[in-house]
């Protein structure tokens, strides 16, 4: 079985997922460099997407954790329906996180029942 894998665009994964600024940083590393040639695809690694896919979960659950408390101690200045949208994105956020981390476990192990 031949089996051809095509390049992984990492920027516009992370811009349909709704992380523009993984995005923002993985189009920066896959431009050309101040010597003219292009690091392509190869300049931005899976550890550092992966990275900063997971710091910006880990900031939205901040932030909505952070948005909860203030209103809990009713802070006129935030807003219930702004917390409930900070809560829902965090969620969504950890629920990607688990799916990625379970495809991830899924491969590794198909990877390792191969016979050779």
């Amino acid at each position: 079985m031949d089996l051809k894998l095509k390049p992984f665009d990492f920027a516009q994964a992370a811009t349909r997922a709704g992380m523009a600024d993984v995005a923002r940083r993985v189009e920066a590393k896959t431009r050309t460099d101040a010597t003219g040639s292009s690091t392509g695809v190869q300049g931005a690694s899976f550890q550092n997407a992966f990275s900063g896919a997971l710091q910006s979960i880990s900031a939205a659950q901040t932030k909505a954790s952070t948005l909860q408390r203030e209103v809990q101690f009713d802070n006129p200045t935030v807003s219930l329906e702004e917390t409930m949208i900070a809560m829902q994105k965090a969620q969504l956020g950890f629920q990607s996180a688990v799916q990625v981390r379970n495809k991830l476990v899924q491969a590794y192990t198909d990877i390792m029942n191969m016979q050779v």
